[in-house]
């Protein structure tokens, strides 16, 4: 099970959501020489906060202005720090956020959508697991000016 955003994913939310809203943090080392791991020599996942070391709360507190492709740190969201960002609702309360396995007697598909008391989707998005189904919701929610 995918546990938290990639580090693609990481820079594209870095671009969209406050990095305060990270809960954990990539070191990437790049290496031109070395095409282990995606062309990174170095690749570490920090399950910490990216806010407690001093170093990072500096090189944060300008993110507006980084070029996270070049960056040595790339936020990085688990699933709980992604359903933090999203709005319960989108329509004062007429739909309703829900995370749920759309298809539990075959392929594991995860929707991520706004549904009313019904169960009526009022938008949905999907993914092979709850991360990516979250992350193209926030996408989506993105492009619309709902986030």
């Amino acid at each position: 099970m995918k546990a938290y955003t990639d580090i693609e994913q990481g820079r594209k939310l870095a671009e969209i959501l406050p990095v305060e809203s990270a809960d954990m943090y990539y070191t990437v080392c790049a290496d031109e020489e070395d095409n282990a791991h995606d062309g990174y020599d170095d690749v570490r996942l920090r399950i910490e906060n990216p806010f407690g070391d001093d170093e990072l709360k500096k090189w944060y507190s300008c993110y507006k202005e980084i070029d996270w492709y070049d960056s040595p740190y790339v936020p990085c969201w688990s699933l709980a720090a992604l359903l933090n960002v999203l709005p319960i609702s989108i329509d004062e309360g007429q739909h309703c956020l829900a995370l749920i396995n759309s298809n539990p007697n075959g392929d594991i598909e995860w929707l991520c959508g706004y549904e009313d008391y019904k169960g009526n989707l009022m938008t949905a998005c999907y993914g092979d697991n709850q991360i990516d189904a979250c992350m193209e919701m926030i996408l989506k929610l993105k492009e619309y000016n709902l986030l």
